[in-house]
């Protein structure tokens, strides 16, 4: 432990070092003392990033999600870190240049542009500066900023009393990360509950690793109110198997949490489906536990079980956690004409911009469907980019999710 924290300490050293001498020319601009003034603090602050962020660390290992320093520390690395390493690796550019452009011209007695080996660092030192200014925002406002987005979903099975059924969803809370701050997600729920909604579907990941995390939500998200009542299932982190215990431990806490969802109002589907009435007509709503293609997540999605009873002319809606489900199993091969599925957070950073068709997050390149609403031959499926944070604790240009589907009869 103690050599991992040296060897780790030494890099971050470089590397603060390295950008160090990137932005030495422009503190040499600067007059005494506010010279020695900049340099002093530069060291001062990137020391004290490093010992906080390993003192964060060790208190994440103890306390794992639910620490505010941990959380800090990982804001830190996203904040202060990413932006130096972009610094650097531009400047190692600028360097190579130059040392290419010393032996030319020593060799050749020519010239070296030096106003591009300039332009290279300062470029670097722009992006830098963007990438600090984009992950302190997603840090701090960019979780928070909620959004409503709303599709259509046209169907000609689709019952008449049904048409204009107004279905919400959403995904992923990962309440261990709000670290009990409940007034984002009681903002959520007011917005939810101002779309007066029919339905209310959960599709997974209500927690990071322990049902612990939802105890002190249930007050919170038991506001929430459809008229046909609220659903939910499990998605890979309900489970309880990515933190340090055993599996029986694992067990409670998947129990646990599926008694923490009752108090908060949702019917959890396990592998099953409910009946859904109006004016005397119904659609099948379906739940199945995870099933993902990687093998690192679970396949205990039973989708022949959740069928059980569903006939393939009744509109039908699913609630699988992961995309893939979809892709592999249902599309093409099971006439689900709805499914609902998050676990992408579109990687909790990305670019849309819809007028210009501008979509892009670097999740696509993991998940070919990995949010908004896709048509395959009329079997729609719907991603949802989440609510809350993992890993990276912000989000930045993909905001947190509210999906409003409202159904057609086609």
């Amino acid at each position: 432990m103690i050599e991992r924290i040296i060897i780790s300490s030494l890099i971050f050293l470089a590397l603060d070092a390295y950008v160090f001498k990137a932005l030495l020319p422009y503190a040499q601009m600067l007059n005494n003392p506010a010279r020695w003034i900049s340099m002093l603090a530069y060291w001062l602050i990137s020391v004290g990033a490093i010992a906080f962020l390993f003192y964060g660390m060790s208190i994440f290992r103890q306390t794992r999600n639910e620490s505010h320093i941990a959380q800090y520390a990982l804001a830190l690395f996203f904040v202060f870190f990413i932006p130096k390493i972009a610094i650097a690796l531009f400047h190692l550019v600028d360097d190579l240049f130059n040392l290419a452009g010393t032996t030319f011209t020593k060799l050749s007695s020519g010239d070296t542009d030096w106003s591009r080996r300039r332009f290279i660092t300062q470029t670097g030192l722009g992006i830098g500066a963007l990438l600090f200014g984009g992950a302190l925002y997603g840090v701090t406002k960019g979780k928070f900023r909620w959004r409503v987005l709303s599709h259509d979903i046209p169907s000609k099975i689709l019952p008449k009393a049904f048409d204009g059924f107004k279905v919400v969803q959403i995904s992923d809370a990962h309440l261990g990360s709000f670290l009990r701050n409940y007034r984002p997600i009681e903002y959520m729920v007011e917005m939810i509950n101002d779309l007066e909604p029919d339905l209310i579907l959960f599709t997974g990941d209500m927690v990071n690793e322990h049902a612990q995390e939802a105890k002190g939500w249930e007050q919170v998200l038991g506001r929430l109110k459809a008229k046909h009542g609220k659903y939910s299932v499990y998605g890979n982190h309900d489970y309880g198997h990515y933190g340090p215990w055993d599996e029986a431990e694992a067990l409670q806490s998947q129990l646990m949490l599926k008694e923490i969802q009752n108090e908060m109002g949702f019917q959890m589907l396990e592998n099953e489906n409910v009946t859904i009435e109006k004016d005397g007509e119904t659609v099948k709503l379906l739940g199945v536990h995870n099933w993902g293609k990687s093998p690192h997540f679970p396949k205990i999605g039973d989708l022949d079980e959740a069928l059980t009873g569903v006939s393939d002319n009744e509109f039908s809606i699913l609630m699988s956690h992961d995309p893939t489900h979809f892709e592999e199993k249902i599309m093409g091969k099971v006439p689900i004409d709805l499914t609902l599925s998050g676990h992408t957070h579109g990687m909790q950073m990305g670019i849309e911009i819809p007028a210009l068709g501008i979509k892009y997050s670097p999740i696509k390149h993991l998940y070919k469907r990995w949010g908004g609403l896709y048509d395959e031959q009329g079997q729609f499926l719907h991603v949802n980019r989440g609510m809350g944070v993992l890993g990276f604790p912000g989000r930045i240009g993909m905001w947190p999710e509210i999906s409003l589907l409202t159904l057609r009869s086609a």
